[in-house]
């Protein structure tokens, strides 16, 4: 999962200048901290919503007072894509199967929501079927019905009216786009997709072309949640989705504001997973990220809706005077350099080696924020939080440098590639993205070391899919060395990597295997994970992918990135999940009146 953002623009010479009082900053920011976890402005302790619940409480009432800086891409559960979208959909939105409310990797597990219980899976793993729990119900009373779930799904279709959702069900349901959506649909009741059955209203059954073992995860997204055909009002429906989990939309104006109240016809006795326990939701929309973290600092709201962190203006104050407000936890994203093998000479795999050993990787932390608001030094692949990751496989032996280069071993491998001397490349980076930025000065300052002489060329944040995700603009332009950032959809190797590394997954336009990989037998594996419904198993085969994936030597991971996110001291239940990328789970939150 990755928000897109991308006109050409080279590096000022200026910017190595800024970088460096960047780092200073950081360095002073760090410097700066208590010692003590129940610092001044004490919301229960520093990480105390990590692995654990901060403030846990049953009382209901009060306001739950969201801010953030950027809205969601949309309301609609079925074009959503923004991750604080999903976390917060779940508020007005109910799917067949949900996460499990619980802190860190517990929040993984999934449980039944509207269903009774998990699929009754069948037919070697294609088929799955579900019965719908009692008292499930839409805002003005009436049942939730298998037809309403099913007219919901069959939404993602429609990519022509509500784009911008993700399209794994469309993808694994109906492979061959046969399909033409609800609103082309021929059949009177417009449920005329032939790969879900819906023999009665509290019975659905799933019929896939061939197994997938993380479908499940696919139907607790949002675009798996049910619409009521008679209130879906297409493109508008984002602004005012009708509700069938605890609290309702009053009103909502984009960019500006949101409010919600509880949904009178809700049955909490249905639903095992949300507390809602806050008897109204706000949720405001501000400009200024500065502002927004004093106004936090302030007690005005509650958290960041978008959980992006405290800001670096912000940062040493709050670390010094209100840290037992914060918790500093992983996002499960990862930050890296890919390169490209289409533009030379990183079609030979020592000169992509000379990189990444040649790569400084504390100085690549320090400019994404330090330990604490960059991450940590990853020396691989695949996040923590997902079967098959493991944090000390380190291929490269950046752990055992301690993130420092080696420039014997870079030399080493240019001298193998042929270029002793050294080469000229260019690094592509967002320009709308100052960490990033940062990380490409880094980069190459650290390759001039070795003999690289590394362009860094700012492209427009805005047109990121037609720019670095166009394999022909890349090879054009030269790109040898591109700036990025990930997490998963989901939380396993098919929901991070596979739009990464799969070879089948390149694409002319919206491409994320900027690398171009496309080795036999990591495809294969993912084929083989895929097709099996043991999690632990498919685990194990992500954990050869991930090996097979360092062994190309396209990839220079950066940092298992981390934020230093505020919690408020009104919150109760607040804790850190692995399935909403190091969000805390929205909707067991709650307030002290």
């Amino acid at each position: 999962m990755t928000t897109h953002r991308t006109s050409k623009r080279r590096l000022a010479a200026g910017t190595a200048v800024v970088l460096a009082a960047m780092l200073t900053a950081t360095a002073c920011g760090g410097g700066a901290e208590k010692k003590d976890d129940k610092a001044a402005g004490s919301g229960s302790g520093f990480n105390a919503g990590i692995e654990k619940v901060a403030n846990p409480s049953d009382k209901k009432g009060g306001e739950l007072k969201f801010v953030g800086t950027q809205d969601a891409d949309s309301w609609d559960p079925q074009r959503g894509y923004y991750g604080f979208m999903w976390d917060f959909s779940r508020y007005y939105t109910r799917q067949l199967i949900s996460f499990k409310p619980g802190p860190g990797k517990e929040s993984t597990e999934l449980v039944p929501d509207l269903a009774t219980a998990k699929a009754e899976i069948s037919d070697g793993g294609k088929t799955y079927k579900y019965t719908l729990k009692d008292n499930v119900t839409w805002e003005d009373g009436s049942p939730v019905t298998a037809q309403d779930i099913k007219y919901g799904i069959e939404r993602t279709w429609a990519q022509d009216v509500i784009s911008g959702g993700p399209v794994y069900l469309q993808q694994v349901l109906d492979p061959k786009a046969e399909y033409p959506g609800p609103y082309k649909d021929t059949a009177p009741d417009k449920l005329g997709l032939k790969a879900i059955e819906t023999p009665d209203a509290k019975t659905i059954i799933f019929k896939l072309p061939t197994p997938n073992g993380d479908f499940e995860q696919m139907l607790a997204m949002p675009a798996a949640s049910p619409v009521k055909q008679d209130k879906d009002t297409a493109a508008k429906y984002g602004l005012k989705p009708f509700s069938n989990g605890p609290y309702k939309i009053d009103s909502y104006e984009p960019n500006k504001s949101m409010k919600l109240s509880r949904n009178e016809n809700y049955k909490p006795e249905s639903d095992t997973i949300r507390k809602a326990l806050p008897d109204t939701i706000s949720v405001t929309f501000m400009a200024n990220a500065d502002d927004m973290d004093k106004r936090l600092m302030n007690g005005e709201f509650d958290l960041d809706i978008n959980a992006t962190g405290i800001g670096q203006a912000a940062r040493a104050t709050a670390l010094k005077d209100h840290k037992g407000n914060l918790d500093n936890g992983q996002t499960g994203f990862i930050r890296y350099a890919v390169m490209p093998q289409t533009v030379a000479p990183f079609d030979n795999i020592e000169c992509r080696k000379a990189v990444i050993h040649a790569a400084d990787k504390k100085s690549l932390q320090t400019a994404r924020g330090g330990p604490q608001a960059g991450g940590d030094i990853a020396p691989n692949m695949l996040p923590l939080g997902i079967k098959g990751s493991d944090a000390k496989y380190d291929p490269y032996e950046v752990l055992k440098n301690d993130g420092k280069p080696n420039l014997e071993k870079a030399k080493e491998a240019l001298k193998a590639c042929g270029k002793e001397s050294g080469f000229k490349t260019t690094i592509a980076v967002r320009n709308n993205k100052p960490v990033e930025v940062a990380t490409a000065v880094s980069l190459q300052n650290a390759l001039k070391q070795v003999g690289i002489e590394a362009d860094v060329d700012q492209f427009d944040g805005a047109q990121t899919s037609g720019i670095i995700g166009s394999p022909k603009v890349v090879k054009e332009k030269g790109y040898g060395i591109i700036i990025m950032g990930w997490g998963a959809d989901f939380p396993t190797g098919q929901g991070f990597s596979q739009p990464l590394v799969d070879g089948r997954f390149i694409l002319q336009s919206g491409n994320n295997n900027f690398s171009e990989l496309n080795d036999p037998a990591i495809n294969a594996l993912f084929d083989q994970a895929i097709a099996e419904t043991d999690p632990a198993k498919a685990g194990d085969i992500y954990k050869q992918m991930n090996q097979k994936v360092s062994e190309a030597a396209v990839y220079l991971p950066f940092v298992y990135d981390k934020t230093i996110t505020w919690r408020s001291t009104r919150l109760t239940n607040a804790y850190t999940t692995d399935a909403y990328n190091g969000r805390y789970d929205y909707a067991s939150l709650g307030v002290v009146k």
